[in-house]
């Protein structure tokens, strides 16, 4: 990396990113919003009468999950996917009528409170990256 003409530029950016990198502290309850979306359908018991909308959350949960993932081991790298995550959450808040026409009170519910989440923390998520690619 010191070979690069720009290396103390992108390390400078690195570090910048890195260093107020409030973002760190989303990862656990984003990894949890996702993690319990994977499973909600058979803990709440709507997989049986909904298979597709059980697989629809726990794809959708598994992708979330792995995008902590990523913003946990490669965080620098993926800074530009943070509002990746509001979209998902979005996404979730609309897909149990979507997905099936009448998706019950559990699932309706499951997928509104944890879409909210999901997106309220891809925009925190978004604004502390904004932020920190601002900072001087």
């Amino acid at each position: 990396m010191a070979r690069r003409p720009d290396a103390f530029g992108t390390r400078e950016r690195r570090v910048r990113v890195l260093g107020g990198h409030d973002v760190a502290l989303l990862n656990g309850p984003v990894f949890l919003v996702g993690l319990f979306y994977a499973v909600s359908p058979w803990v709440l018991g709507f997989a049986a009468a909904h298979h597709d909308l059980a697989v629809h959350d726990l794809v959708v949960g598994c992708a979330v999950c792995l995008l902590t993932v990523g913003f946990t081991v490669a965080p620098e790298r993926m800074t530009g996917l943070s509002a990746a995550l509001g979209v998902t959450g979005l996404w979730m808040v609309f897909s149990p009528w979507a997905v099936v026409r009448h998706p019950g009170r559990a699932a309706a519910v499951d997928g509104v409170v944890l879409g909210v989440l999901a997106l309220v923390l891809g925009l925190l998520s978004t604004a502390l990256v904004r932020r920190a690619n601002r900072l001087p």
